[in-house]
């Protein structure tokens, strides 16, 4: 059984989307008609894939029998939760080999780091990355010689991006290979304290530098539940990697023993096995709001409004902000990490982790059960994964965990800790833009203040060191959203705006910016929609407009004319215009910003069906 109230939104977004999945669909059973790839390789094709090859792996290779797989990677050893990639495709190989497979890296994606660029030149082409590793794994893949697909990526716009490419090829199996998070350094209170003395002067430069490298300290995803961590909770729940295999560490011997069967496993589905699932079977309107659900249950990343919109569409699948609204009405909140709790998400794995939470939403009728995942059944997502004691070599058994084993991170059954879920979509003259409500207590949740008005953070920031901010104030920045300067996070304001609400004022931020998963006790609406550049009601709001917000009713609106303004302006490339930036590489990206869809669309260049 599903709740109904599910089924009528799945049954909506299928009409909707119709002709365009049934046409990607068909695509890719197109392709997959034209057979085994290696098959229409000629002698020269053939031989410049395997040169490198062993001479055990060509001869499996020409054979056509077993499988090969491509790994994309996400490998840098800059980005924490990737450097452990550098080592899996040796292990992956060996095992496969053990086999009669091969598997060989077909390419390797960009893969920034928001943490590092935050406040950087680099920010402003982060969202414009997804894509590009979109067209990365498609050009990786393009080489036609695999059998299935095994992404290896975790962070912000890294997993996307794969997934959004990996869908052109969506005749193959597929699956994720995550890494895992390091282990939980200081805790999320010290942490926010130290940013917020550090903003007011109260803390050094090396005060926030010993906490920040305290809390960023090894191998594996940052432990805060942002964008990293919800990408792999959600995919995890779309059915796109093993169960249970997102939260294991990437020093644990279970995080290799999930690999290795991985790869087995994938190799065991591909064309011409009774096991065949391609990537078209398993994605799908109920995989994928399985996956929003379980997103809006756990409270997770804002970006995210940006991302499953924007896959769905590589699919031809037409999700909207609407529709995620709307589910946000009826999931509950169920798990409370930071910066909606006080724990981690390795808090959120020691009390039972995805199995618990799969468990929960099916009790509650909100996972479409009969949705296909990439392996086994999504019962199976109901189990966690252990090494075998009683079995040497890596074995692994999958085992019930009856209830949460902190009623502090993932609620006790029958007890949300909100009847509502994180995210919420919010309407008024301004526009439409998300909000993380999930973080924000309830008496910062409506508040009527005037307008500050910045077109970016570092002006914010100034003013704030100035004094000029100490009041009750909507701070709104303007021109940052996805055709102005690729739409960058705005991190350095949390800690100044956090410092103004505990001095006691009603604060708010306002922008046609992102925030991200990190978005924290200070209501924030952001990816306001239109953006201030192509004409959004945004852009006409003044310093000392009154503005008002509501979360609780959803809306928020100026106390100002903004349609009259807007006649009025005769300057039309006024403060509207999108710059045109240079330098730090930022002029290669132009021709995104030019074509970039709306943030409510995706914040896109693909629109293919």
């Amino acid at each position: 059984m599903l709740d109904p109230r599910l089924s009528a939104i799945i049954q909506r977004i299928e009409a909707r989307s119709i002709i365009s999945h049934n046409a990607w669909k068909a695509q890719m059973k197109l392709q997959e008609q034209q057979g085994k790839g290696r098959r229409k390789a000629s002698c020269g094709n053939l031989a410049h894939a395997i040169a490198a090859c062993s001479s055990q792996d060509k001869a499996r290779l020409i054979d056509m029998t077993t499988a090969n797989l491509a790994i994309i990677s996400g490998y840098n050893d800059l980005l924490s939760a990737h450097q452990p990639y550098e080592y899996y495709p040796r292990l992956i190989k060996t095992a496969l080999a053990e086999h009669g497979h091969t598997a060989q890296v077909a390419g390797s994606t960009p893969a920034m780091c928001d943490g590092v660029t935050q406040g950087q030149s680099g920010m402003e082409m982060s969202l414009f990355s997804r894509d590009l590793i979109a067209q990365a794994t498609a050009l990786s893949l393009s080489h036609n010689m695999f059998d299935a697909t095994l992404l290896m990526s975790v962070c912000d716009k890294v997993a996307p991006g794969q997934l959004m490419g990996a869908l052109s090829y969506g005749h193959l199996p597929t699956l994720f290979i995550p890494t895992g998070p390091m282990a939980t350094g200081v805790s999320n209170e010290h942490k926010t304290t130290v940013r917020r003395q550090y903003a007011e002067g109260q803390a050094s430069t090396a005060d926030l530098l010993q906490m920040e490298c305290s809390s960023y300290h090894s191998a594996g995803t940052c432990t805060f539940y942002g964008t990293a961590n919800t990408n792999q909770l959600v995919f995890e729940a779309m059915g796109l990697m093993l169960p249970g295999a997102a939260f294991v560490p990437p020093t644990s011997p279970l995080r290799d023993a999930l690999t290795k069967h991985a790869a087995l496993m994938l190799a065991s589905h591909t064309h011409g096995s009774s096991q065949f699932r391609p990537l078209y079977e398993v994605f799908s309107v109920k995989s994928l709001l399985n996956g929003v659900v379980a997103l809006l249950a756990s409270g997770g990343s804002t970006n995210h409004t940006l991302h499953m919109v924007a896959i769905a569409r590589c699919a031809g699948i037409q999700l909207t902000w609407q529709d995620i609204h709307e589910l946000s009405d009826i999931v509950p909140l169920l798990v409370k990490m930071y910066p909606n709790g006080s724990e981690d998400i390795n808090a959120f794995q020691a009390a039972g982790g995805m199995a618990v939470l799969m468990q929960r939403l099916a009790q509650r009728q909100l996972l479409s059960l009969d949705a296909v995942p990439a392996i086994g059944r999504l019962e199976d997502y109901f189990l966690a994964p252990q090494l075998d004691p009683q079995v040497e070599n890596d074995a692994l058994v999958w085992r019930a965990i009856d209830d949460t084993l902190n009623p502090e991170v993932i609620a006790p059954r029958n007890q949300p800790f909100s009847e509502n879920g994180g995210l919420r979509i919010v309407r008024g003259n301004i526009g439409t833009g998300v909000v993380k409500i999930s973080a924000i207590a309830e008496e910062h949740r409506t508040l009527t203040a005037p307008a500050k008005v910045f077109t970016h953070q570092d002006d914010v920031e100034k003013a704030f060191h100035r004094d000029e901010l100490n009041q009750d104030v909507v701070v709104v920045v303007k021109n940052n959203g996805p055709a102005a300067n690729g739409m960058p996070e705005l991190h350095k304001l949390m800690p100044l705006l956090a410092a103004l609400q505990k001095r006691g004022h009603s604060v708010a931020l306002l922008t046609d910016g992102r925030l991200s998963g990190a978005s924290g006790k200070v209501p924030s609406i952001i990816h306001v929609s239109p953006e201030a550049c192509r004409g959004g009601a945004i852009d006409q709001i003044h310093d000392g407009d009154i503005i008002e917000i509501d979360l609780e009713q959803n809306h928020f609106v100026c106390h100002a004319e903004l349609a009259i303004r807007a006649t009025l302006n005769t300057d039309k490339a006024g403060s509207s215009r999108a710059n045109n930036y240079h330098g730090w590489g930022r002029e290669l990206f132009a021709t995104m910003r030019s074509q970039v869809s709306s943030a409510d669309m995706g914040a896109t260049i693909f629109n293919f069906y």
